[in-house]
């Protein structure tokens, strides 16, 4: 894709540099990756999948309890010849128990389960990470291009003002007509009201961006020079290969997939047999007339096969099986979606190219024939409606051209995004035009 150097006109009015450091992208990626709330679920989520590992292998570990009785017993004791004996004693019990699987078929399919749920955990996070990239990018340059509408919208209500002020002098020299001042006064109006919109409009992206950052918008750093560029490569099938390679989401819904199939062998091995080792020691102690006390230890090996449980193993393969199908076309329609996502993704990449260079000679174009119709409506070889319809085409050709500008920016990152592999260097290096460097 051909590169271009492309300058921001001139023509176009800015706003007043801040005397303070304005905020730029890096600074409102920072503040939203550590305020987002769909960033620390994504963690949260993964810190309690990685618990779930150590939980997992407990199962093949030692088991070992102890325990301890103590009480008071009354006994009524007959058969000692004529005589007969009531009395109360105290007797205890204190134990120690161990426990450890020999053979279980299903622990550890348990513990390969646990390691794939926590590599969908640890692909949902580095989604998260990027989608919270992308907003911010979009939602940034969205504050500066509703902030350059509204620029344009003062600077439509000044020229038109300016165009009305000349019809009613006209008028007043008796150069003019009623008609021209009525036309001059409802594009106007219409202009005025257009401006109320459009301040509107940069308070609500600004409320979009400090839901982002939780942190109030001041002066964002805007693009003063742009080079304008495409995809790199400038094919679409390595951006493809890449996508279906490091997606999150992709890789997510395989992680998925793969527990699920697990998780049927993990119903399957319901059948097969459990073998178990149990120790055990005990001292026991009583004063029941004589004293008696029994320490006593032991070990035996528990073999457990299962014969019929009702049909909950049956019904468990089944439901396994199902769930397992379903995630399997849920990889399929991931896929998919993605591969539609960077092929559009990479299009309006190519795309924000031509538009941007475009539009920037289209301003140039727009303010040219405003300026001549203009001194054409003063000689009296242009009509009012002319030079109307030529200010209004530059205010377009205005609105259109940041449009492009701030797509092109942001297309950068869609791309990535779409692909998987949006990270913090490539806001940095967005950020870095902001400054002028390439």
């Amino acid at each position: 894709m051909k590169r271009r150097t492309i300058a921001i006109s001139a023509l176009l009015v800015f706003a007043a540099a801040s005397a303070s450091r304005a905020e730029d992208l890096q600074d409102a990626y920072r503040q939203a990756a550590s305020a987002s709330p769909v960033i620390a679920q994504a963690q949260a989520q993964l810190d309690a999948e990685l618990a779930g590992r150590p939980l997992a292998r407990s199962a093949l570990l030692p088991h070992i309890n102890a325990g301890a009785i103590g009480g008071m017993n009354t006994a009524y004791v007959t058969g000692f010849g004529a005589q007969s004996l009531s009395t109360g004693y105290h007797s205890d019990v204190f134990s120690a128990s161990l426990t450890e699987s020999i053979f279980n078929g299903q622990e550890f399919i348990a513990m390969k389960q646990a390691d794939g749920r926590i590599r969908a955990s640890e692909a949902a996070l580095a989604f998260a990470e990027q989608m919270v990239a992308l907003e911010v990018a979009q939602t940034y340059f969205g504050v500066l291009q509703a902030q350059a509408n509204q620029r344009v919208a003062q600077q439509q209500v000044d020229l038109l003002q300016s165009i009305a002020n000349q019809t009613n002098a006209n008028l007043k020299v008796g150069t003019g007509d009623i008609i021209s001042v009525q036309e001059a006064q409802a594009q106007l109006d219409a202009a005025r009201a257009d401006l109320i919109a459009a301040k509107n409009a940069v308070e609500v992206a600004k409320d979009q961006l400090e839901r982002l950052t939780h942190q109030p918008v001041e002066t964002l750093q805007d693009i003063t020079a742009l080079q304008a560029m495409g995809p790199q490569p400038d094919t679409i099938e390595p951006w493809l290969a890449t996508a279906l390679k490091n997606q999150p989401l992709l890789q997510q819904a395989q992680e998925t997939l793969n527990v699920s199939e697990q998780q049927v062998e993990f119903a399957k091995r319901a059948r097969w047999p459990t073998l178990t080792l149990n120790g055990i020691g005990q001292h026991a102690a009583g004063t029941l007339i004589p004293p008696v006390a029994i320490d006593q230890i032991g070990a035996f090996l528990n073999l457990s096969i299962p014969i019929y449980e009702g049909g909950s193993t049956r019904a468990s393969i089944h439901q396994a099986e199902a769930l397992a199908r379903a995630n399997r076309a849920n990889v399929a329609i991931v896929q998919d979606q993605i591969k539609l996502d960077t092929q559009t993704a990479f299009l309006d990449l190519q795309n924000s190219v031509a538009q941007f260079q475009a539009t920037q000679q289209s301003v140039t174009s727009a303010q040219v024939s405003m300026e001549g119709t203009r001194k054409g409506y003063e000689i009296g070889s242009r009509s009012i409606i002319d030079l109307l319809t030529a200010t209004t085409n530059y205010a377009v050709a205005q609105r259109n051209y940041y449009l492009a500008l701030y797509t092109q920016l942001v297309a950068r990152t869609q791309l990535k995004a779409a692909a998987g592999v949006l990270t913090p260097l490539d806001i940095e290096a967005i950020n870095n035009l902001l400054y002028g460097n390439p």
